[in-house]
């Protein structure tokens, strides 16, 4: 079954510490450009994965825009719905510290009037083919709107990943309409209005069942990084999946491998436990990735 993936792209610049970082200080190390953006990163894990992805999306036409949509289509990622825009790319620049770890970032968004103006006139002919969609819904509320009117008059199930809870925060009725919210511990307390950091598993379930109670929410995960992830079905009783201890590389792109495991493992009619078992499992490959998202991963949904 092929998934659509609504979304952008971004460009990528990463900074890696050698030395133990200090923010007011000059940090020897290496700089790379990569491609990236949320949605990028879930069609690239699908394709490495082995599965179907058509991405509804845009890059300028530029050598480097040429050079996102070359890799995605090696990995058999459906394009035609993939638009050129000027300033059709975003930028995201990085700082990870000697371990591996984020320590500090600025984004900079596309612009996404063509996205909008494409979608307003070819969301039904996108999804038609499609099974289910996926949804970065931070780009805008008018892309949001488009993309959730559509999946309902066309009976596709959509799946949520954000990227900075703007357009969930001005618009937390959204939720209301999607089967699966997947989200990180940070995400989760800015939609409740607190800091979970140092929430235990057993306390994170209460806030998860908590969150799809206040919003109505049918089926949510929380990630907690090295702590783990809790979910629960809008039938079931909270659960806990522990981490895969891992080798951090670097830890970008690691939500996104979680997410796209998840979303892969659901599309294929498993239950919510695995999927997140499964998730789990391709977020920690990703951790020990020199990239944002790793290679084919074999026995990925071998689950027991």
């Amino acid at each position: 079954m092929k998934t659509a993936v609504v979304g952008t792209v971004f460009v990528d610049v990463k900074g890696f510490s050698q030395v133990p970082y200090v923010p007011t200080g000059t940090n020897p190390g290496r700089v790379e450009i990569m491609h990236g953006g949320v949605s990028r990163n879930v069609c690239e894990n699908f394709g490495q994965q082995g599965m179907q992805a058509s991405f509804i999306s845009m890059t300028d036409n530029t050598a480097l825009g040429r050079d996102v949509r070359d890799k995605l289509a090696r990995l058999d990622v459906d394009l035609k719905h993939t638009i050129y825009a000027e300033d059709g790319m975003g930028m995201w620049m990085a700082i990870l510290d000697q371990r591996g770890d984020l320590v500090g970032s600025i984004s900079k968004q596309p612009n996404f009037a063509a996205l909008e103006d494409y979608l307003d006139e070819n969301i039904d002919k996108a999804l038609e083919d499609c099974g289910a969609v996926v949804l970065e819904i931070d780009t805008t509320e008018r892309i949001a709107q488009t993309v959730l009117d559509a999946a309902e008059r066309l009976s596709k199930p959509v799946y949520v990943i954000t990227a900075n809870m703007v357009v969930i925060m001005r618009r937390p009725e959204f939720l209301r309409r999607v089967r699966c919210f997947i989200c990180n511990e940070i995400e989760a307390g800015k939609l409740m209005g607190a800091d979970l950091s140092d929430k235990t598993p057993e306390e994170m379930k209460a806030v998860l069942a908590d969150a799809m109670a206040r919003y109505g929410i049918a089926s949510m995960v929380i990630t907690m990084g090295g702590r783990g992830a809790v979910y629960c079905d809008v039938d079931g009783a909270p659960g806990y999946v522990e981490a895969i201890p891992s080798r951090v590389v670097d830890s970008t792109g690691a939500g996104d491998a979680f997410f796209s495991g998840t979303v892969m493992a659901l599309n294929s009619g498993l239950p919510l436990e695995k999927a997140v078992r499964i998730g789990t499992r391709l977020a920690s490959a990703t951790l020990a990735s020199k990239t944002s998202c790793c290679g084919k991963l074999e026995g990925l949904f071998d689950i027991g």
